[in-house]
């Protein structure tokens, strides 16, 4: 009780100074050695990455292990870190559904059905295994569905680690923005993906060894499990805030206005899976594998971190609602001395971390915001250079070309999301900003991929119109419920549904509707012959086999593992 009081006392101090926190010598050294690395890794690399297949695709080498820590780490930035932390302090432990039922159908979906029809077909990106399947038209409306999204999710990146400054240090917000931006647009653009890969492996280590104090030093003040739920009950005034599941029985009875139904089939099946299959930022990792089987290990493997990773930042907005001594509002009602959901992880990290460990913690921050931010741009450059620039704009120019197109994209798409930025901040969370972004461009396109690949009578004409359909509808389901917000009550089946279930409840209309229209634009449309299917499509398509390696070397073994895992955490947490 003496230290709470002690911490919150010295908290108040600090943000009358304008800060919460201030850094010693050793804080500065960690984080001035942390940029140093990750600048000295780009300029290493620079001499790798000297053709396409290097500068976009890591030259095909890594290792399963390598390429699942990348794949998991693009994701695991600044929108993970502290946008998660945001949801659990605004929704309770239901956010961690976004790790686990999010995590395990969809990974090991991408890894045992999916992977092997972008690997065997050597493109270089999911748009570019749509213009196989479907021709360029379809290739060209994901491009640039894709290209535009990765800009704004990127802005979320430096929206959010400009906050972890401004909030956590007292920094001026546009610097920085501006320095940790110039910092990640300067390795991507020297050294690739190769540069993006290996500072991704970097930063996760640095995030876990950064972001761990805060749920150990948090459980230990709050007396373990039990004492947090009591903590949390006391403020409440409910257990609605750590149950996973029991209390998704009804729209009303639970912090995020959500019914089971929307749980399972809006955020399982369409938002998961969409993300994860078919969002290149996170499949190119996969795709940089040495070979097949690696390729389909990859997101196996990252399925496994990702079900831990609920302890570093679900965890931490669960001790938000427990230990902080006001209440937190969201990012829109935000004045002068007010705190919103989105600065729950730095103001936690504020109050457990000290000197040395507190650079650590704000390092892994800086961490995260860089491996998000990487992913995002080294994404949108391949896209732009392979699935808009040389098909549309010049063609039949040379590797050096490409790839110094591909480096100037980077640069470009550093800017573009700085100017994005500031659209986050009239969300109420970044996750309601970053949820709306995948129901419009990724659910769809899960929809179109997942028929052509496995469906050979899917044809160019309904692959098309199916996902542009299911986009359209998206957008125009979203602005409706902005313009009049009583209709949420039409998308997410209740009146009493919440930001995050209307998101949910979207993206699984805006499936469906992209699967409606391409089968019935399929049935009255003429489809590809088989030998041009050949790598794209299952019929027509020689998976290879693994019958001669041992048990614990296929992916199905490590697949069946992660779905025990699984099974455990919804038990535990029911």
């Amino acid at each position: 009780m003496i230290i709470s009081i002690t911490q919150d006392v010295t908290m108040a101090v600090l943000e009358r100074a304008g800060r919460l926190i201030s850094l010693s010598f050793s804080d500065l050294l960690i984080i001035g050695l942390y940029f140093a690395m990750v600048l000295g890794i780009g300029i290493y690399l620079r001499r790798y990455a000297a053709t396409s297949k290097d500068f976009f695709l890591a030259g095909r080498e890594m290792s399963a292990w390598v390429a699942g820590l990348s794949f998991l780490s693009a994701n695991l930035g600044a929108i993970e870190l502290m946008g998660w932390s945001a949801s659990t302090y605004q929704y309770g432990i239901l956010a961690a559904h976004f790790y686990w039922i999010a995590a395990f159908p969809s990974m090991v979906l991408l890894g045992l059905v999916m992977m092997p029809f972008y690997y065997i077909s050597k493109t270089h990106s999911v748009p570019g295994y749509l213009q196989l399947r479907y021709g360029e038209a379809a290739r060209a409306l994901a491009g640039i569905s894709f290209a535009f999204m990765t800009v704004l999710m990127s802005g979320i990146n430096m929206y959010a680690m400009a906050l972890v400054m401004k909030v956590v240090l007292g920094w001026n917000i546009h610097f920085s923005i501006w320095v940790s931006s110039l910092t990640v647009a300067v390795y991507v653009a020297l050294g690739g993906l190769y540069s993006a890969i290996f500072n991704e492996v970097l930063q996760f280590f640095l995030i876990w060894l950064g972001a761990l104090a805060i749920p150990v030093l948090g459980m230990i003040e709050v007396g373990g499990w039990s004492g947090l739920k009591e903590r949390i009950f006391e403020r409440m005034h409910t257990n609605d805030y750590v149950h996973l599941w029991s209390t998704l029985g009804s729209f009303s009875s639970n912090p995020m206005g959500v019914h089971w139904t929307g749980i399972v089939f809006g955020l399982g099946g369409a938002i998961a899976c969409g993300y994860w299959t078919t969002d290149f930022l996170v499949v190119q990792r996969a795709m940089a594998a040495k070979d097949l089987r690696s390729a389909q290990l990859a997101p196996i493997i990252a399925s496994y971190f990702k079900m831990i990773v609920p302890l570093i930042v679900i965890l931490p907005g669960l001790l938000g609602l427990a230990v902080l001594p006001y209440k937190l509002v969201p990012q829109s009602a935000a004045g002068t001395g007010m705190h919103s959901y989105n600065e729950v992880l730095p103001l936690m990290l504020a109050r457990y971390c000290g000197p040395g460990l507190l650079g650590l913690g704000v390092t892994a921050l800086i961490a995260g915001f860089m491996s998000g931010m990487a992913g995002n741009v080294s994404a949108f450059a391949t896209v732009w250079t392979y699935d808009i620039y040389q098909p549309f704009i010049v063609k039949g120019k040379s590797e050096a070309h490409y790839v110094r197109v591909g480096r100037w994209c980077t640069i470009l798409g550093v800017f573009l999301s700085i100017g994005t930025a500031y659209f986050v901040t009239n969300f109420k969370s970044i996750m309601d900003y970053m949820q709306a972004l995948v129901g419009f461009f990724i659910s769809p396109l899960f929809g179109a991929v997942l028929l052509g690949m496995l469906w050979k009578r899917t044809t160019p004409k309904g692959g098309f119109w199916g996902l542009l359909s299911g986009t359209g509808s998206s957008v125009a389901m979203y602005t409706a419920v902005k313009v009049h917000p009583a209709w949420i009550r039409y998308v997410a089946l209740s009146s009493d549904a919440k930001d995050m279930a209307e998101n949910v409840y979207r993206a699984l209309w805006s499936l469906l509707i992209c699967i409606g229209v391409t089968l019935v634009v399929s049935l009255f449309t003429a489809p590809k012959p088989d030998e041009e299917l050949v790598g794209l499509v299952w019929s027509t398509t020689e998976i290879p086999k693994y019958e001669k390696l041992p048990v614990g070397a296929q992916p199905i073994f490590w697949a069946a593992g992660v779905a025990i895992f699984f099974g455990i955490l919804q038990w535990m947490f029911w």
